[in-house]
């Protein structure tokens, strides 16, 4: 492995000289200025290229640690000089190497340790919200992180503007679940919901319906006039939503379908109630 830490100062490549990342002779120590490191449960250790580029593209500060492949360093030229500016530690390893530090054969020629960003509260969340249509997802128990992924890739793509966590929610994103979102997990924020019941009070003075997402007995969604400000609620892989969200909710949608299979998973029925909102209710 090669470990570079240093300022530098690049020269001008040759014509047709392949790209090279930032280099010293030595590393210097680091000074007061430096960003302070984290606690470990307060970071995260992403994978995938446009993961990576999109974290640093809004958030740049936050990467404490680069591990690459040779191959990818044309594409990493902005985060290596980065990377030497700030004196945040970088490294050129083996495709090996990259494996067990993403856990995943799937890493893409890069991983960073970042700090993890922490959910808004609600009541900041909305304090911030503009006027006029917003949507937002409300999970309620999804845990699968490539399904997280998928949902916050959608997510990003319609303009949702927030996904929601009940209070007790486990839920966080993984490595696994940026690099399936390709850079949608910077797009979307995290809130964290208080009791169901304030968070349900809040959010309708707000002026949000609650559209509760159900497998067979709601309102058509291709044929539901759906309102400007909505939150759809989205129950758990399988075993679905709560009885008691569902009842408290102001709407029940359901996505038709030929029947040849039960449904749609969470990932597929977002992107597809997303649609429907985009087409109709934020207009």
């Amino acid at each position: 492995m090669r470990d570079r830490e240093s300022p530098w100062k690049p020269r001008a490549p040759a014509p047709g000289a392949r790209p090279r990342p930032p280099r010293a002779d030595s590393a210097p120590a680091m000074d007061d200025a430096a960003p302070a490191h984290p606690r470990r449960d307060e970071e995260l250790r992403l994978h995938g290229l446009n993961a990576v580029r999109a974290m640093f593209a809004r958030r740049p500060s936050a990467l404490r640690k680069l591990y690459l492949a040779e191959s990818r360093i044309p594409q990493l030229q902005p985060v290596l000089k980065w990377c030497v500016a700030q004196r945040i530690g970088y490294r050129v390893v083996a495709e090996a190497d990259l494996h067990k530090l993403a856990g995943s054969a799937h890493h893409e020629g890069v991983v960073a340790d970042v700090v993890r960003e922490a959910p808004l509260a609600l009541s900041s969340w909305l304090r911030d919200l503009p006027d006029g249509p917003c949507c937002a997802l409300w999970l309620d128990g999804v845990g699968n992180p490539h399904n997280l992924g998928a949902i916050l890739r959608s997510a990003a793509h319609f303009g949702v503007s927030a996904v929601l966590l009940p209070k007790a929610s486990t839920l966080a994103l993984s490595g696994a679940a940026a690099r399936v979102a390709e850079g949608g997990a910077e797009a979307v924020p995290f809130v964290r919901l208080g009791r169901e019941d304030n968070s349900l009070a809040q959010l309708r003075g707000a002026g949000f319906t609650l559209a509760a997402t159900v497998v067979r007995g709601g309102e058509d969604l291709f044929a539901a006039r759906l309102p400007a400000r909505l939150v759809y609620v989205m129950g758990a892989e399988g075993e679905g939503m709560s009885p008691s969200l569902a009842a408290a909710c102001d709407l029940r949608l359901s996505i038709p379908g030929t029947g040849a299979v039960e449904s749609l998973n969470v990932a597929a029925a977002t992107a597809v109630l997303l649609a429907a909102w985009r087409s109709r209710g934020s207009l």
